[in-house]
Parts: C-alpha cells; sequence; structure tokens
C-alpha cells in the first residue's frame, strides 16, 4: 500500500475510534445518570440523617431500630458494632435486603471503616471521597430504603461509647 492510502488509512481508523469512545455502550442493567441523579437526591437528606454518637445510641435501643454494616465479611468478623446485621456491599440485592431487612420503612443506622480509628485492620480508613457510608447510603436509599441514619463523627475504638465486638484482640478497646 502507499504512504499516502496507508496514512489515510490509519487516519480513518483514528478517527474511527475516537467516535465510538463518543458512543455510551448500552447496558440496560447499568445507569450511571441514574446513580448521580440519586445521589443528587440524596445528598440533602444524608446531611439531616447523620446522627452524633449519643444520638446513633438512643436510637439503636429501640429493638425496631437495625444496625447494619455493609463492610467486607472479614472486617465484619474482627470488629463491628454489637448486634450489628451485616450484608457485605458486593452481596447487596433486593432478595438479600429483603430477607436482613423485610420492612423497607424500619429505620436502620450505618457505619463505616471512616467511623471508627485505632483499630487498622478491623476499620482501615478509606479516602474521604469513597467512604463506604457514601455507598451505603446511597444503595439502601436506591433499594427503597428511606429511614436510613449514618454515624457522622470519627471515634476511638478505645474511648467511644459504641460498644464493639468481634474477633481481634489486637483491636478490641
Amino acid at each position: 500500500m502507499c504512504p499516502i492510502l496507508r496514512s489515510i488509512s490509519i487516519l480513518l481508523v483514528t478517527a474511527s475510534t475516537l467516535c465510538a469512545a463518543d458512543k455510551p455502550i448500552p447496558n440496560r442493567l447499568i445507569d450511571y445518570p441514574g446513580f448521580l441523579k440519586g445521589a443528587k437526591e440524596v445528598a440533602a437528606l444524608r446531611e439531616k440523617h447523620r446522627v452524633t454518637e449519643d444520638e446513633f445510641l438512643r436510637m439503636a435501643k429501640d429493638p425496631a431500630t437495625i444496625i447494619f454494616d455493609a463492610r467486607s465479611d472479614a472486617k465484619y468478623l474482627l470488629l463491628h458494632v454489637k448486634d450489628a446485621k451485616h450484608l457485605s456491599l458486593p452481596d447487596i440485592t433486593a432478595d438479600e435486603l429483603a430477607k436482613l431487612i423485610p420492612d423497607k420503612q424500619t429505620r436502620i443506622l450505618i457505619y463505616c471503616n471512616n467511623n471508627f480509628e485505632k483499630a487498622p485492620a478491623a476499620f482501615p480508613g478509606k479516602a474521604v471521597t469513597t467512604s463506604l457510608n457514601i455507598y451505603t447510603f446511597n444503595t439502601l436509599h436506591g433499594y427503597g430504603y428511606t429511614n436510613v441514619y449514618e454515624l457522622g463523627p470519627l471515634l476511638d475504638v478505645r474511648t467511644t461509647k459504641v460498644p464493639l465486638v468481634g474477633t481481634s484482640e489486637g483491636d478490641r478497646p
């Protein structure tokens, strides 16, 4: 092939590739614009539903309230809030949530790695913009659970009033 035709051919392939990158790749099971819309809607509600340590403890005393932990199985086993129900975020589906929390009006208290410090094995810190609380709150809301409250502060596992239990002696208060 002559050099000019080769150059034109390369330009056409490059242009075709660039144009294809501008087209969304269809997948009816993934809706990023819907995620962004939902996150925007949830933002104001989430801010009103962040609670102090004392509010968390007061709400947790109500037997109808569920404390929910969406961390990994391994981290949950190491150390978690006493009486917390557990379902790892990647395992959350409508069916699994319905088994754990059948009534979508149930008050749910959530917490994550970024709520506790001084226990790096059980509660490794996440980047502040990727805190598990953010995903858990949005996910629960996306599945129709709207009575969700989030533990707000960063607490030291050695001094918190929130009761923690687990297998990790090194991380226990």
